[in-house]
């Protein structure tokens, strides 16, 4: 398998990115994995994960934010509009026409059935990509520390995850400055 990573154009990016925004409701970064890393190689694992984290630590929804360092990364900030633009203008569309479908049938018992089953079919996307994305984890006692302790303070101790995110942030960095400095 060819391994060689692939610098996207503008029109890529776009494409790459609204074919994303088009498959997907909510759980999407496991479509971004697999186009950016997989079908589309502008991305290699370990750099995906740091985008995703980047993006999981700013402001505003993941995908939008690994959106704009993607795009950045190879256009600067016209690749970071084209990538944006190209993951938002599908749904955009479609969101706004099933507004308008909800609103008009939303006390129609099959429909809510039908949004239950799609809200756990994403959080098992969600949960998938999760579980990929820990195989690439670096092997060390410490990451699975502070993996297990941000997993504990948000999801059971329901801490909020900017108050987590500073506390653990910097723990994180400096265990992996340190670790860095003993390998050099």
């Amino acid at each position: 398998m060819d391994t060689t990573l692939h610098t996207p154009s503008r029109q890529e990016l776009f494409a790459g990115f609204f074919s994303v925004g088009l498959s997907g409701f909510g759980g999407v970064l496991p479509l971004a994995h697999r186009m950016l890393v997989m079908q589309r190689r502008w991305l290699s694992d370990a750099e995906f994960t740091e985008v995703l984290g980047l993006g999981q630590v700013l402001p505003g929804p993941n995908i939008v934010n690994v959106a704009v360092a993607v795009g950045s990364r190879f256009h600067g900030v016209s690749g970071a509009l084209t990538a944006v633009g190209g993951l938002m203008l599908a749904p955009l569309v479609i969101v706004l026409s099933l507004a308008m479908l909800y609103g008009h049938y939303q006390s129609v018992p099959a429909l809510r059935g039908v949004l239950a089953g799609l809200a756990s079919a994403g959080a098992g996307l969600v949960v998938a990509m999760g579980l990929r994305l820990a195989e690439k984890l670096e092997r060390r006692g410490w990451c699975l520390a502070i993996a297990l302790l941000t997993l504990v303070a948000v999801g059971l101790w329901r801490l909020p995850l900017l108050a987590v995110l500073l506390v653990l942030a910097p723990l994180a960095i400096a265990l992996a400055w340190r670790t860095r400095e003993r390998r050099s």
